[in-house]
């Protein structure tokens, strides 16, 4: 399947051969959908936690003596029953990741990338260089109509590039070994350079 190469600004510089079992499959949103729960899982912190009756600071010792004072019998004040006292099966902190197969994952990244092409919001740029002024990237993403983009480079973005994009909000600059299916799917356009589309193909294959 060949895909044109375009510079930033918009011009035609060539054209590229992308390889049909990457770009060109049939997306399975099921897979795209479990990589992207287990990224999201991964980054989350499980910090959440609650006292649980070990935990409370309260005396240990019974609150008065079992019998002769007519009341029901009970223990310490630590229990869950009574205010201040401990949580019952509350959370803890724990990691929420899970294992998924890199076979799995590779699909998903393919699934991704194919429907980036599908719905032509796949870009792909010789390089990527600007004079390091937003005003000018803005106006050649607005040439390009993109105001959600993820970039995909092999380092070699130059740096005024990086720079200007950083005040360009809904868009994001990462490399290809960064490449996953999360960022890819949050933003509507995916612009990838020549060099990271050959690493990345290397990558999947």
């Amino acid at each position: 399947m060949k895909v044109d190469i375009i510079k930033i600004d918009g011009k035609k510089a060539g054209n590229i051969s992308l390889k049909d079992d990457i770009f060109n499959i049939e997306p399975r949103e099921d897979i795209i959908s479990r990589v992207v729960n287990w990224q999201l899982s991964k980054k989350r912190v499980g910090s959440h936690s609650v006292l649980s009756r070990s935990e409370i600071s309260l005396t240990k010792s019974k609150a008065f003596k079992q019998k002769g004072t007519g009341r029901a019998r009970r223990g310490a004040n630590s229990v869950v029953q009574f205010r201040g006292g401990g949580v019952v099966h509350g959370p803890v902190v724990r990691s929420h990741s899970h294992k998924l197969n890199k076979k799995i994952r590779k699909l998903g990244l393919k699934s991704v990338l194919s429907s980036k092409v599908k719905n032509d919001n796949l870009i792909i740029v010789d390089k990527l260089d600007c004079n390091g002024k937003t005003s000018s990237l803005k106006k050649m993403f607005t040439t390009l109509k993109i105001t959600s983009c993820c970039i995909i480079q092999n380092d070699d973005a130059s740096v005024s590039f990086v720079r200007a994009i950083k005040n360009i909000p809904n868009s994001i600059v990462i490399s290809e070994l960064g490449a996953n299916v999360y960022d890819i799917l949050k933003h509507k356009k995916l612009i990838i350079t020549e060099a990271a589309i050959k690493k990345l193909e290397e990558r999947l294959i």
